[in-house]
């Protein structure tokens, strides 16, 4: 090892870029952004391997396509990095009860309102699951979600059992698409929402499900669905389903998020 030089600085610098390929990985893994990711780690090996055989016209030709390499990035992987970025800055932030900003902000009137908003789609969700009633249910937290507003109508009422049971009935006009919520209050109806592109979600998940993914993968906000097909309850949050699980387990993760 006498000619390689290892310093603090060298070590950090590796583990920070491990960390951050790591995270990529992550964020990628079950997409088509996977195979893509890949492509270009190979090409880059092939430039490396190029250069370092001093083959001039093959170095010239692939250093064009390296030297705008940034922008196509940016342009291949706009949402992994969109959603990079909400992890890094919701994660240890927002959805954190015991962060110092949360407890800042919070107030006992907000903690109230949001308990009684957790109770009433508990109900409404497991009425609708006895009756294997589909429902769609967007929270929103920090992140915008204008552009899926405008897919649908904004009524603005205030959050009841019966109102969003009458939303989602099957025979309602506006019982396909998503509600949305915002401030503890039905904001929006009849909402359409991005369907994720992972492909490891598994057969049997149908297009509430995957449209609940692809919105929490792209944005803070948590999502509830309620199946038509078994009436089965599931949260979904940071791209992650809780399946199958029960209305008390739904409050509480309505309240903690």
């Amino acid at each position: 090892m006498g000619f390689i030089n290892f310093s603090f600085i060298d070590i950090l610098d590796i583990l920070m870029v491990t960390l951050i390929l790591y995270q990529v990985y992550k964020l990628i893994k079950g997409t088509a952004a996977l195979n893509i990711f890949i492509a270009i780690i190979l090409f880059y090996v092939v430039y490396l391997l190029v250069k370092a055989l001093k083959m001039e016209l093959m170095s010239m030709i692939l250093g064009q396509f390296i030297g705008v390499g940034m922008i196509a990035l940016i342009i291949l992987f706009q949402q992994e990095i969109r959603r990079f970025l909400l992890h890094v800055g919701t994660t240890y932030i927002n959805r954190s009860r015991n962060s110092i900003l949360r407890r800042f902000f919070s107030n006992k009137d907000n903690a109230k309102s949001k308990t009684v908003m957790a109770q009433i789609i508990t109900d409404a969700c497991a009425n609708m699951a006895e009756k294997n009633t589909g429902a769609l249910i967007v929270i929103g937290k920090l992140s915008s979600l204008d552009i899926y507003v405008e897919t649908g109508d904004i009524i603005d009422a205030h959050i009841s059992v019966r109102l969003l049971e009458s939303i989602f009935f099957k025979n309602a006009p506006l019982h396909d698409g998503a509600v949305i919520i915002l401030n503890n209050k039905i904001y929006a109806v009849r909402c359409v929402l991005p369907s994720s592109e992972n492909m490891d979600i598994p057969a049997y998940f149908g297009m509430r499900h995957r449209a609940a993914l692809g919105i929490t993968e792209i944005t803070d906000a948590v999502v509830v669905v309620v199946s038509e097909e078994t009436g089965r309850i599931s949260y979904v949050e940071n791209g992650k389903i809780e399946n199958n699980i029960s209305p008390d387990k739904l409050k509480s993760l309505i309240i903690d998020n």
